[in-house]
């Protein structure tokens, strides 16, 4: 809701059965595959966007978005848009492989920028990412 108060976009990608509510009767599979196509659609836009300076922040998700990620690059490469120069940073509590790979290393074996992978608690790295962000004026 804050998000959406401040005109932020945000996406959510559902991996179908991965969550309890999804055994709920109510659950419509319809309704949750359209609009995490829909969330799929909207963050490849906004990955046509990291070209030549944006930054692409993954915090804590080791499978799921880390793919989704990959998946949105490639869609908006493969449609012409170039996507280069931009940084990825994987903040975790432990380095994992796909993140390594798909968030820090592969979107830019050749498309130039950099990728980091930053590792401790969420709680203390997000804020001080934050802080060190507001102190450069950025």
């Amino acid at each position: 809701m804050a998000a959406w108060r401040q005109t932020i976009q945000v996406t959510v990608h559902v991996a179908v059965g991965t969550d309890t509510p999804h055994t709920h009767p109510a659950v419509s599979p319809a309704a949750l595959g359209r609009a995490t196509h829909h969330d799929f659609r909207l963050l490849a836009a906004l990955v046509r966007d990291l070209d030549q300076g944006g930054v692409y922040l993954n915090v804590g998700s080791a499978v799921v978005l880390p793919e989704v990620f990959l998946k949105a690059l490639s869609a908006a490469r493969n449609l012409g848009h170039p996507v280069r120069d931009f940084t990825t940073v994987n903040l975790d509590f432990l380095q994992h492989y796909r993140p390594r790979v798909n968030v820090v290393d592969r979107p830019h074996a050749q498309a130039g920028g950099r990728g980091f992978a930053i590792t401790g608690h969420h709680e203390i790295l997000v804020p001080l990412l934050a802080a060190a962000l507001i102190e450069a004026g950025a």
